[in-house]
């Protein structure tokens, strides 16, 4: 059986997912407390990370070489562009939500609103969160700038690059912290990518402690 080791609210874990679904490779799902790392977790990862994927008996970690991995080796339908330059600008764009986004405003609002709860952590850090909650404006912004010019964030086709920061805003999405109304365009582009069947599964997610809002799984919203 496959396996994917995640947690539910893990931008990672839920890029990983995305590419798993639109490659209509079938997981499992096992949901995994990594802040309180087992033995068996860290023998299949000792970094003690999320996502890790079991599959065809290999066991594999860090999302964006799984996803060019699984891409590789299921190349339909394709998620990474065949020239250089256009693979370039997809893996910019994905280390910019895994690096930039994630530190500027998933970790200031997803990790304090959520994260610090599961763990028992505390309390939220009311300036982190005002931070991230300013953040996110310049973001929308640049994604509205990058849409101006394409159909999609990385060109004209749909790629990695859109599963990555959807898989970002969604986790975001969860918890209401995202003003859609600032940019039409990037609220069209987000339930573009909503509504494709990849994403059934998150948006049937539920976070014990942290009901759905109610426009979650709208694709309408």
């Amino acid at each position: 059986m496959n396996r994917l080791f995640h947690s539910p609210l893990s931008p990672f874990c839920r890029k990983v997912r995305l590419t798993l679904a639109e490659k209509r490779i079938e997981v499992e799902l096992i949901e995994e407390r990594y802040w309180e790392p087992t033995p068996d977790f860290l023998r299949r990862n000792p970094a003690g990370k999320v996502p890790v994927l079991r599959l065809e008996g290999r066991i594999m970690s860090e999302s964006q070489a799984i996803c060019e991995y699984l891409d590789e080796k299921f190349p339909e339908p394709a998620l990474l562009p065949r020239t250089p330059e256009g693979r370039y600008e997809v893996r910019r764009l994905c280390a910019w939500f895994d690096d930039k986004f994630h530190d500027e405003v998933i970790s200031k609002l997803v990790y304090e609103r959520v994260t610090k709860k599961v763990m028992k952590q505390g309390y939220p850090d009311s300036k982190n969160v005002k931070m991230g909650a300013q953040k996110i404006k310049y973001h929308l912004d640049y994604m509205a700038w990058l849409l101006d010019q394409r159909r999609w964030l990385a060109g004209d086709a749909m790629t990695l690059a859109d599963f990555t920061a959807a898989a970002h805003l969604s986790c975001l999405d969860y918890i209401s912290d995202v003003d859609w109304n600032r940019s039409p365009a990037v609220k069209d582009w987000y339930a573009k990518v909503k509504s494709r069947p990849a994403f059934r599964t998150l948006l049937a997610d539920q976070v014990p402690g942290f009901p759905q809002p109610s426009h979650y799984a709208d694709l309408d919203f």
